[in-house]
C-alpha cells in the first residue's frame, strides 16, 4: 500500500488546522519544559517529505515551475507545561512574552485561559484590573476583555472597581473605554451605577469613553429588558444623553440603543423625541429620533409629532424619514398623513402612491410592506461621509 492516501489525510488535517488559525504543541513535556513559556514561531517553507511513492516527487521538468507552499501553523515551546500548571502570574508573564513576539494567536489563547482561570473569583478578577491599570497598551485591553467574559465581572466589588477605573481621568482614554466595555456583560445596573456612567457619557472631556459609556448603558438595558422586562430607567438616562450631549456621535448612539431590543416607548418619551426632530442641528440625529419614535404605545401621538416637525424640516431625507416611520408607527392609519406630506412636498408623491398600493393588497405587516417598497431617494450616507 502506498503512502498517498495517508498523505491526503494528513494534508486535509493540516488545512483544517490552518483554517482554525492556531495549533498548540502538546508533545511529551520533560522536566525542562516547565520554564517560562516563550512563543517560538516554527514556519517551515514547505510541507515535510512523505514516504513511499509520493516521496519521489514530480519529474525534474515539473519541479522547475512555481510550487504551491502551504503555510504551517505556529508552535510554542512550553505551552503544554503552562496548560498543566497555569497560574495568574505565569499567564501574565506569557502574555507579555507573546505581545513582545507579536504573536496574536497566542495572545488570544492566553486571554481565553485567563478568563477560565478567573472564573467566578472576584480576587482574581481584581488582579486583572490592577494589571490593566498599570500596564502599557495593548495589555490593558487584553486583561479587561478576558475579565469581561468571566462570571466574576458581575461581582459587586469588581463592578465597582471597573466603574472607578472608567471615571479616573488620570488614565488614558482607551483604558477607561476598555473598563466600560468590560461592564457590558452585566445583567443589570443599579441606579447609582447608571448615574455614574451617564455622567461619563455627558463629559465633553471623556472623548471616546463617553461614547462607550453610552453603548454600555444601552447593552445592559437590552440584557435587563430581556431578563426582566425592565428598560424605562435606562431609556430615561439614554434619552437625557441623546438630548443634552454636545457630541453628535454620542447623541446619535443614545437614541439608537433601544433599537436592539425594541421596547414600546411610553407616551412621555414622544415629547422629548418630537423636540429632537424639530431642533437638533444634525440631520442624522433628527432621522434617528424619527426612527425611535416609530415603536411606541401611542401611534396617534407619534403621527402628531411627525406632522408638527414636517413643515420646519427642509432636508428631503429627513422628511422622507418622517413619512416612512409614520407608516411604521401606525400602518395604514398613517396613509392620510402620508398623502398630506406628499401634497406639501411633491418629491414624496411617488412614496405616497407606493404605500397606498401596498396596503391596498391587504398586507398589514410593515416588514412585508417595506420589502415591496421601491427606493426613490438617494439618502443612504456612509458613516463619516459629509452630508
Amino acid at each position: 500500500m502506498t503512502s498517498r492516501p495517508l498523505f491526503k489525510v494528513a494534508l486535509a488535517g493540516l488545512v483544517l488546522l490552518v483554517a482554525l488559525g492556531v495549533v498548540w504543541w502538546r508533545g511529551a513535556a520533560g522536566p525542562d519544559d516547565a520554564g517560562p513559556p516563550l512563543p517560538v514561531a516554527a514556519i517551515p517553507s514547505a510541507p515535510g517529505a512523505v514516504t513511499g511513492n509520493a516521496a519521489a516527487g514530480p519529474p525534474p521538468a515539473a519541479r522547475a515551475g512555481p510550487r504551491e507552499e502551504i503555510p504551517m501553523p505556529g508552535c510554542w515551546d512550553g505551552l503544554a507545561a503552562l496548560d498543566r500548571s497555569a497560574t495568574m502570574e505565569s499567564l501574565h508573564a506569557a502574555v507579555a512574552a507573546a505581545i513582545q513576539a507579536r504573536d496574536t494567536a497566542l495572545v488570544a489563547y492566553l486571554q481565553e485561559r485567563l478568563t477560565e482561570l478567573v472564573g467566578s473569583d472576584p480576587d482574581r478578577a481584581l488582579q486583572l484590573v490592577e494589571w490593566a491599570v498599570k500596564a502599557a497598551p495593548p495589555e490593558p485591553a487584553i486583561y479587561l476583555e478576558a475579565l469581561k467574559a468571566a462570571p466574576a465581572v458581575r461581582h459587586p466589588r469588581v463592578t465597582e472597581k471597573l466603574v472607578a477605573v472608567a471615571e479616573d481621568k488620570s488614565l488614558a482614554t482607551p483604558d477607561r473605554a476598555s473598563a466600560l466595555d468590560a461592564l457590558e456583560t452585566q445583567h443589570r445596573f443599579t441606579p447609582e451605577t447608571r448615574g455614574r456612567l451617564k455622567a461619563i457619557a455627558l463629559d465633553d472631556s471623556a472623548d471616546s469613553a463617553a461614547w462607550v459609556a453610552t453603548r454600555t448603558l444601552g447593552r445592559v438595558m437590552k440584557e435587563d429588558y430581556e431578563r426582566t422586562g425592565t428598560y424605562a430607567p435606562y431609556w430615561k438616562d439614554l434619552l437625557d444623553i441623546g438630548t443634552t450631549s454636545d457630541d453628535t456621535a454620542v447623541r446619535l448612539l443614545a437614541l439608537e440603543m433601544p433599537s436592539y431590543s425594541d421596547p414600546l416607548l411610553d407616551s412621555d418619551s414622544i415629547d422629548a423625541l418630537a423636540k429632537v426632530m424639530r431642533t437638533d442641528k444634525e440631520r442624522d440625529v433628527r432621522e434617528m429620533a424619527a426612527f425611535r419614535l416609530a415603536v411606541t404605545e401611542d401611534p396617534q401621538k407619534a403621527l402628531a409629532a411627525y406632522r408638527a416637525a414636517f413643515d420646519g424640516e427642509h432636508d428631503l431625507c429627513v422628511r422622507w424619514a418622517f413619512l416612512r416611520f409614520a407608516v411604521r408607527a401606525a400602518g395604514a392609519d398613517a396613509l392620510p398623513l402620508v398623502e398630506e406630506f406628499a401634497r406639501k412636498d411633491p418629491r414624496l408623491r411617488q412614496d405616497s402612491l407606493d404605500f397606498k398600493a401596498l396596503y391596498a393588497t391587504g398586507t398589514t405587516d410593515f416588514a412585508r410592506i417595506w420589502l415591496g417598497k421601491k427606493e426613490h431617494h438617494d439618502c443612504v450616507v456612509e458613516e463619516g461621509a459629509p452630508h
